[in-house]
């Protein structure tokens, strides 16, 4: 089973934590984005929106990180750990990915990544929708040990992914206490972290001193 990706990227390394949680081993091949890697006509037959991560399974070709990660689930989590039956469970599991997708996630994308990746001059306005995201995130784990309840799911590696970005560039936890608690049991929770969260050192070393 091939993996196309960047050490990097936050959804990668979701993809990456998922398969080390399932103990399936991934054939990994580096993308050069940085050379274009990811317009080539061969990736491009594999995925026309020449994204990461894309995952390859024989014939099969699936890229978005948490569909790939519910697809691994589905294939490799027997003992549904990470990613459970009930259609309750299972429910609260894809709201917390999705409310990651379209809100923490986001908010990181669209206040640090203008000048990480392009040098322009920081937004400050935007901000307010990264204090926004992480006041709804600290409220969703109220009472809760992790990001879907009690167990841990992919909806925490999902969502662990993207606070360690915030992590390596020094975002402050300290006013979010539901959310510093549970991103310290993420850490020996999920399998994978360390190696998470070296990758999120090269990320900080490449961005370093550009805000």
């Amino acid at each position: 089973m091939d993996l196309y990706y960047i050490p990097s990227s936050g959804p990668c390394r979701a993809v990456e934590m998922t398969a080390k949680a399932l103990g399936v081993e991934l054939n990994k091949k580096f993308l050069n984005l940085r050379k274009g890697e990811q317009f080539t006509p061969e990736f491009k037959k594999l995925n026309p929106q020449h994204t990461v991560p894309t995952l390859v399974d024989g014939d099969f070709i699936l890229w978005e990180s948490r569909v790939i990660m519910m697809y691994l689930c589905e294939k490799f989590d027997t003992a549904k750990k990470w990613y459970p039956e009930c259609p309750k469970l299972r429910a609260i599991v894809q709201h917390r990915m999705i409310f990651d997708l379209s809100t923490l996630y986001q908010s990181f994308a669209d206040y640090y990544y203008p000048t990480l990746l392009w040098g322009k001059p920081v937004d400050h306005t935007k901000l307010k929708n990264i204090e926004n995201a992480f006041k709804v995130f600290n409220i969703l784990l109220e009472g809760k040990q992790f990001a879907a309840g009690d167990s841990v799911s992919i909806a925490d590696i999902s969502l662990l992914a993207t606070v360690t970005n915030f992590d390596a560039l020094k975002f402050d936890f300290s006013k979010y206490p539901n959310v510093a608690a549970w991103y310290e049991r993420c850490k020996t929770a999920v399998p994978g972290y360390a190696e998470n969260f070296e990758a999120c050192k090269i990320f900080e070393k490449i961005f370093r001193g550009k805000l």
